[in-house]
């Protein structure tokens, strides 16, 4: 009995690597990632990878993280792109309205859920 080798679309590996997938060689964009391929990104990647987590272009899920907001607080400010490292360090710096305003929704979103995982933990 042979074992068949599950297969994923680039933009599944992408998410799955935390990479922005317009930003990917084409070959990795162009084919199918096995899950042993995935493994082995994941375990030992290649520069592409490597530049890619370091510098960005990021997904919007990695740009909210780096930014200590929610996903939806980005669109709210209208961060609808992938941005750089650079780009977010500069949006840290500045530090606009809105970033303080959607970090303190972000903590306040955290300590009500952490309240509620509390309470049910009674």
């Amino acid at each position: 009995m042979t074992r068949k080798t599950q297969t994923m679309k680039p933009a599944t590996a992408a998410k799955k690597l935390g990479v922005y997938l317009p930003a990917t060689p084409a070959e990795f964009q162009d084919g199918v990632v096995s899950r042993d391929e995935l493994d082995t990104l994941q375990a030992d990647p290649p520069d592409w990878l490597r530049d890619l987590r370091r510098d960005g272009p990021h997904p919007r899920p990695v740009v909210a993280a780096k930014l200590g907001v929610s996903i939806s607080g980005l669109a709210r400010a209208g961060v609808t792109e992938a941005l750089t490292t650079e780009q977010i360090e500069a949006i840290k710096a500045e530090n606009p309205d809105w970033l303080e305003h959607e970090r303190a929704v972000q903590a306040d979103v955290r300590r009500q859920a952490a309240e509620q995982k509390q309470a049910q933990q009674k």
